[in-house]
């Protein structure tokens, strides 16, 4: 059952999350796919849940919209009853309880929290049963393999944004040529202790004309 699970949720999608030392990028393409019908060429992947916190995600678009609001009214329930944003930690083993609490009836979603506290940049995996690890460069996905093949060759701990960003949208493009539940175009969002700044098109032409 557990590996049927992990299937579902690798099925389509490529969504990828890093550190850096200023921030964290997130980046995601725009298929929907539902087995090999394009149900949506410009779905959304990527969520802000508050200034400095954002989130992707893949696998059941319902499974995993409903993750995305329920971390979004506790970010704000947190900042109101504490006066500060909720930590990345706090939050990601907040979505890790919710995939947990339903393991009986899953969440076919495969998430990546990311964002910049007062601890730093941090980047969470969580699978569809609520296992929660830390990452300095991951992805998910049906495009991870090739995705990985990129940033695991280009991606140097200790960089900037401006080092890696070309990096993901190499890794993000690859994986939209190379996997058929991938492609369309790709979305980029970037965490800094100033925010959260989602890329232009022009911005993210530039950058894949450069890369």
């Amino acid at each position: 059952m557990h590996e049927n699970i992990e299937k579902l949720a690798l099925k389509g999608t490529t969504t990828v999350g890093v550190v850096c030392t200023d921030g964290v990028i997130l980046s995601s393409d725009t298929r929907v796919t539902m087995g090999y019908f394009v149900a949506h060429k410009k779905g959304k992947k990527i969520y802000q849940i508050d200034d400095h916190i954002a989130m992707t995600i893949s696998g059941s678009v319902a499974d995993a919209q409903r993750v995305v609001e329920v971390l979004k009214v506790n970010a704000k329930l947190y900042k109101l009853n504490t006066g500060r944003p909720i930590p990345i930690k706090s939050a990601s083993r907040l979505v890790a309880n919710l995939l947990f609490s339903a393991r009986l009836a899953p969440l076919i979603a495969q998430i990546l929290v990311g964002g910049v506290d007062s601890t730093g940049p941090h980047v969470f995996s969580l699978d569809p049963f609520g296992s929660l690890t830390e990452e300095n460069c991951v992805a998910t996905g049906s495009g991870s393999p090739i995705a990985y093949g990129v940033l695991e060759d280009k991606y140097k701990e200790g960089s900037e944004i401006k080092d890696i960003l070309p990096v993901v949208v190499r890794a993000v493009d690859s994986a939209m040529k190379r996997d058929i539940a991938s492609g369309n175009n790709f979305d980029i969002a970037i965490i800094t202790k100033e925010g959260y700044r989602a890329l232009s098109t022009e911005e993210k032409k530039e950058i894949l004309g450069g890369s």
